[in-house]
C-alpha cells in the first residue's frame, strides 16, 4: 500500500478534477476501512525522504486534520479516536513524527512539528508521552554533543507549538525551566543561524504564558528581558518583529512585573523601530505602547483611580511618564498615511497605528495630552500639504475621548466651523478624516449629559446643511458622514416627550439616506449597510411629531424587500447580495415596528400593515431551502410583541420556519434569536400558544441534549421554559419531569465550575441568570393553581440559590434574579415553604446584603422576598 499511498496523495492534487476525485474516495475509503494502517502510512509517508515533497505534505496535513478541527464536536470526536487507538500503533506514529524533524525538507519538519503538538494538546493531559519534552530538549544537543542546525531549527518550532496548543498547568516547572532555557539560547545573539534564531523567538511568545515563576525571580526575568532587547536588534527584520511581538505579550501578561529601567530601554528600542525600521517591525512597537496603555486603562477602570501610595494594585503610569517623548513619536507616524487606505477595508498602516495608540494614550492619561497635541494641529491644519491637514485632524479626533469636557468644549467650540468647512476639501483622504472626527465630536461631546453642548439651535443647520451635502460625496466619505448623523441623532435620543430639535430636519435626513442606499457605487463599500444603520438609528431615536413620516417609511421599505424577492439569482454571489440586503431591509422594518408598537397612539401604522409584513417575511424564508433568515426572524419576534394575541393568526404558516430555526446548530446565533423570538410569542400569545408547545419543547430539549450546540444558546433556553410556563401556567405541568431534572443539572454544574477566566464567569453568570428565569416563570405559571407541584423541588432551588449567594463571583443580574426567585418560591407555595426557611440561615444575610444596594430595583425586590418570607413563616 506505500507506494500506492504516495501515488494517491499525488493525484489528489491533480489539476485533473476526476483524477483528484477518485483519490479522495480512496484516501476516505481507506480511512473508514482500517484508521490505524491509514495513521502510519501517512506517518511513514512524511517521514520518508525518498518521498516527494508534495506527497509529504498533503500526508503531514491530513494527519493534522484527523487530530484536531475547528467545530469543538467535531474535535472531541477526533481526540476520542485517538485516544482508542492501540498504545503500538500510536508509539508507532509518534516515532515516525520525531524522526521527521531532522528531515532535510524543510516543509516535511514543519508539518510534523504542528502535528507532534496536536497528538502532545491530546496526550500530555492524560499523563502519557511525558518523555516528548525530554527527547525535544535531546535534540538541541549539549556540552559535548552537536545536533545539525535544521534539527534544533525544527524542534524549537515544535516547542513553541506544543506550548500553544497545551495549557500551562500541563507541563511541570522543571519542564519550562528546560524549555526555556533552550528557547533563550536559541535566540542568543551569538546564534549564527537566523532561522534558529528566529524559531526560537517564536517559541518564546507562545511559551511565556509559562513563565510566571521565572518571571517572579528578578536574575531570571532580566536575562528574559536582555536577550529578547538584543533580539529586536537582529539584522534579521523577521527576527525583529517577533521579538517586538514578544514585548507586546509581555507588556500584557507581565505588566506587574516591568519596572522603569526596563521601560527606559524598551522606549529607546521602540522609538527607533518606529523611526527607521520597515513597517512590518514598526507597526509592533507601536503595539507594545498600544498595549500597555490597554493595561493601565483596564486598571483605571477596575479600581476607578482610586489609588493611594500604597495600593496594592501595580499601576505603574508608565504611559504618563513617557508622555513627553511618547507623543511626538507617535505625532509623526501621522504623515506616513498610504494613498489608498480609505478605499481598503481593513487596511493598516503606520499612520493609522499611531493615530490609534494616541487615542488610547488619551484615554490613559486624559487631560495631559492636550497641550502636547494641540500646537501639532494648529501648526499643520492649513498646510497646503494634504498628509499635514490630514495628520492634524487625524490627531485631533484621535484625543476627543479621555480628557474633560471642560478641557474640550472650548476647542471644539472653536474648530467645529473648521471642520464643517474643511468637508469642502480638495482632498479625499482629508475629508474622510474630517467626517470621522465630526462623528467623534458628536459621539462624546454632544447629548443630555453635557453641560455645555457644542451643538445648539443657532448651529445646527449649518451641521446638517454640510452633512446632508457631504453624503453625496464618495462613499468612503459618504460612510464617514452617515457615522457622524449616527452619533449626532443618538445624542438627541433622550430629548424624550413630543419633539426633538432634529424633529424639522428628520424628513431630509431620512430622503438623504435613503438616497444613498440606491447610489450605483453603494455596493461597493460598506456604505449601503451604513446608510441603513444610521436610518435605524435615526428612526429608534425620533420623537411623536415626526411618528407621520415613519410610517410613510413602512410601505417604502416593503416595497424595497419585495423588489429583493424577485432579483435574478444567477449565481452564488446572487444570493448573498440578496440575503445582506434582505437582512439590511427586514432590520429597519424591526426597528420600525419596535418604535411605533411601543405607543398605543402610533401603533395602528404597524397593525394595518402586519399580514403584507408577515407575508413578506415567510418569502424570505422561502428563499433559503436550509437555513433560516436571522434578521427576519428578529423582525417577526418585533411584530409577534406589537400585535399581541392577533399574531396567532399567522403561526400555521410561521411555524416550519420556527421550528428551522430552532433546529439550526451550525449557525447558532440563529438558533438563539429563534429561542429569543419564542419568547416573544409567548409572551404575545400567552394560553394560545399551547397547540404548539408540544412541539416547542421536544425541540429544546433536544437542543439541551446536544453536545453539538454551541453552549451559549443554552441559557436563553432554559429562560425560553420561563416564557412558556408563565404563557400556559398550569398546562406546563407535563413537562415538568423533563424539564427540572435538565435544569438542575445545569444548576449543579454551574455551582462545579472550578475555571476562573473571565470568559467562564461571565457564561457562568449567564447560566444562572437563564435557570432563574425559568424558575420564576415556572413558580407563576402555578401560583394560582398548582403550587404543590413544586414541593419535591423547593429544597433544591433554595440550594441553588445559597450557592450563587456564596460566589463572588455573581454578577448583579444574577442576584436579582436569585432574589427574585427567593420570592416567588415563597409566594407561590406559601406555608409549604416555610419550614425550608426556617431551617435556612443564608437567607436573612443575602437580603440584609440587597435590601442595603444603592441599586433601588434590587432593594425593592429584596423587600419584597423578605415581606412574604416573614408572612409565610408567620402563618
Amino acid at each position: 500500500m506505500a507506494l500506492e499511498v504516495t501515488q494517491i496523495l499525488l493525484n489528489a492534487q491533480s489539476p485533473d478534477g476526476a483524477v483528484r476525485k477518485l483519490a479522495e474516495e480512496n484516501l476516505k475509503q481507506f480511512q473508514e476501512q482500517n484508521l490505524a494502517a491509514f495513521l502510519i502510512s501517512l506517518s511513514h509517508e512524511l517521514a520518508n525522504n525518498d518521498k516527494p515533497p508534495e506527497s509529504r505534505k498533503l500526508a503531514g496535513l491530513i494527519l493534522k486534520n484527523s487530530l484536531d478541527a475547528k467545530e469543538a464536536p467535531r474535535k472531541a470526536e477526533l481526540v476520542q479516536r485517538w485516544i482508542a487507538l492501540e498504545p503500538a500503533v500510536k508509539s508507532q506514529i509518534k516515532s515516525a513524527l520525531l524522526t521527521t524533524l531532522s528531515s532535510l525538507a524543510a516543509d516535511a519538519r514543519h508539518t510534523s512539528a504542528q502535528v507532534i503538538a496536536k497528538v502532545a494538546a491530546i496526550e500530555l493531559p492524560l499523563n502519557e508521552w511525558q518523555e516528548l519534552v525530554g527527547t525535544l530538549l535531546g535534540n538541541m544537543g549539549g556540552p559535548n554533543v552537536e545536533q545539525p542546525t535544521h534539527l534544533k531549527q525544527a524542534t524549537l518550532e515544535t516547542l513553541g507549538y506544543v506550548c500553544e496548543e497545551v495549557s500551562a498547568d500541563v507541563l511541570a516547572q522543571e519542564q519550562v525551566n528546560s524549555i526555556l532555557t533552550a528557547v533563550v539560547q536559541g535566540m542568543n545573539a551569538t546564534e549564527t543561524s537566523n532561522d534558529l534564531r528566529l524559531a526560537a523567538t517564536r517559541a518564546l511568545y507562545n511559551a511565556l504564558d509559562f513563565a510566571q515563576t521565572n518571571f517572579e525571580n528578578n536574575m531570571e526575568r532580566d536575562y528574559i528581558m536582555r536577550v529578547v532587547c538584543e533580539a529586536t536588534l537582529s539584522p534579521d527584520s523577521r527576527i525583529r518583529q517577533a521579538a517586538f511581538e514578544c514585548l507586546v505579550s509581555i507588556s500584557s501578561t507581565y505588566y506587574d512585573k516591568l519596572s522603569v529601567h526596563y521601560m527606559q530601554d524598551i522606549f529607546t528600542i521602540t522609538s527607533k523601530a518606529v523611526k527607521e525600521d520597515e513597517e512590518s517591525v514598526a507597526l509592533q512597537a507601536i503595539e507594545f505602547w498600544s498595549s500597555i496603555c490597554d493595561e493601565e486603562i483596564e486598571i483605571q477602570d477596575e479600581y476607578s483611580g482610586d489609588f493611594s501610595g500604597d495600593s496594592e494594585v501595580p499601576y505603574f503610569r508608565f504611559i504618563k511618564q513617557a508622555l513627553p517623548a511618547l507623543v511626538p513619536m507617535l505625532l509623526e507616524t501621522l504623515t506616513k498615511q498610504e494613498e489608498d487606505q480609505d478605499q481598503e477595508e481593513g487596511a493598516w498602516n503606520l499612520a493609522m497605528a499611531g493615530g490609534t495608540c494616541l487615542g488610547l494614550v488619551a484615554r490613559t492619561v486624559g487631560d495631559d495630552i492636550v497641550p502636547l497635541v494641540m500646537p501639532y494641529v494648529q501648526e499643520n491644519v492649513s498646510k497646503p500639504e494634504w498628509r499635514y491637514r490630514e495628520a492634524a485632524t487625524y490627531a485631533f479626533g484621535s484625543i476627543l475621548e479621555g480628557p474633560s469636557l471642560e478641557q474640550l468644549t472650548p476647542l471644539v467650540n472653536v474648530a467645529l466651523n473648521f471642520m464643517l468647512n474643511a468637508m469642502k476639501d480638495e482632498n479625499t483622504h482629508v475629508k474622510d478624516t474630517t467626517a470621522w472626527t465630526l462623528g467623534r465630536i458628536f459621539e462624546f461631546l454632544h447629548g443630555p449629559n453635557v453641560d455645555n453642548p457644542v451643538i445648539t439651535q443657532a448651529n445646527l443647520p449649518l451641521i446638517l446643511g454640510v452633512l446632508l451635502e457631504s453624503i453625496k460625496d464618495v462613499p468612503n466619505v459618504a460612510e464617514k458622514v452617515c457615522g457622524a448623523i449616527y452619533f449626532l441623532a443618538q445624542g438627541y435620543e433622550e430629548a424624550g416627550g413630543t419633539s426633538s430639535p432634529l424633529s424639522p430636519f428628520f424628513q431630509g435626513i431620512v430622503q438623504a439616506l435613503l438616497a444613498t442606499t440606491v447610489r450605483e457605487d453603494a455596493a461597493d463599500s460598506r456604505l449601503r449597510a451604513s446608510a441603513y444603520e444610521t436610518l435605524n438609528e435615526v428612526v429608534r431615536c425620533s420623537t411623536e411629531d415626526t411618528a407621520p413620516i415613519v410610517m410613510q417609511l413602512v410601505p417604502v421599505i416593503m416595497q424595497k424587500l419585495n423588489a429583493t424577492l424577485e432579483m435574478q439569482i444567477l449565481s452564488s454571489d446572487d444570493r448573498e447580495k440578496q440575503s445582506e440586503l434582505q437582512a439590511l431591509l427586514c432590520g429597519v422594518l424591526q426597528v420600525i415596528i419596535q418604535k411605533l408598537g411601543a405607543s398605543e397612539s402610533t401603533k395602528y401604522g404597524i397593525v394595518q400593515y402586519a399580514d403584507q409584513m408577515m407575508s413578506l417575511f415567510l418569502r424570505v424564508f422561502a428563499c433559503r431551502s436550509a437555513t433560516v433568515h436571522e434578521e427576519a426572524m428578529l423582525a417577526i419576534g418585533a411584530l409577534a410583541y406589537a400585535t399581541g394575541a392577533e399574531f396567532g393568526k399567522y403561526m400555521q404558516e410561521f411555524y416550519r420556519y420556527l421550528e428551522m430555526g430552532l433546529q439550526n446548530f451550525e449557525e447558532y446565533q440563529v438558533c438563539a434569536v429563534t429561542v429569543g423570538v419564542v419568547g416573544d410569542i409567548c409572551r404575545a400569545l400567552d394560553d394560545k400558544v399551547l397547540p404548539f408547545c408540544d412541539s416547542i419543547m421536544t425541540q429544546l430539549l433536544k437542543d439541551l441534549s446536544s453536545n453539538q450546540l454551541h453552549r451559549s444558546v443554552k441559557p436563553p433556553i432554559f429562560s425560553c421554559f420561563g416564557d412558556i410556563a408563565l404563557a400556559i401556567g398550569e398546562h406546563f405541568e407535563k413537562y415538568l419531569i423533563y424539564s427540572m431534572p435538565m435544569l438542575q443539572g445545569a444548576a449543579e454544574l454551574s455551582a462545579m465550575q472550578t475555571v476562573r477566566d473571565d470568559e467562564m464567569i461571565d457564561y457562568n453568570n449567564q447560566l444562572r441568570s437563564g435557570i432563574f428565569e425559568a424558575y420564576s416563570g415556572i413558580f407563576q405559571g402555578f401560583k394560582n393553581s398548582k403550587a404543590e407541584l413544586m414541593v419535591p423541588y423547593a429544597g433544591h432551588i433554595l440550594h441553588f440559590i445559597e450557592n450563587v449567594y456564596q460566589d463572588k463571583d455573581r454578577d448583579d443580574v444574577v442576584t436579582k434574579a436569585a432574589i427574585g426567585v427567593m420570592g416567588d418560591l415563597a409566594d407561590t407555595m406559601g406555608t409549604n415553604a416555610a419550614v425550608l426557611f426556617q431551617r435556612s440561615v443564608f437567607y436573612k444575610d443575602f437580603l440584609d446584603e440587597c435590601t442595603s444596594s444603592d441599586d433601588q430595583q434590587l432593594k425593592e425586590t429584596a423587600e419584597w422576598a423578605q415581606v412574604t418570607i416573614n408572612r409565610i413563616i408567620a402563618a
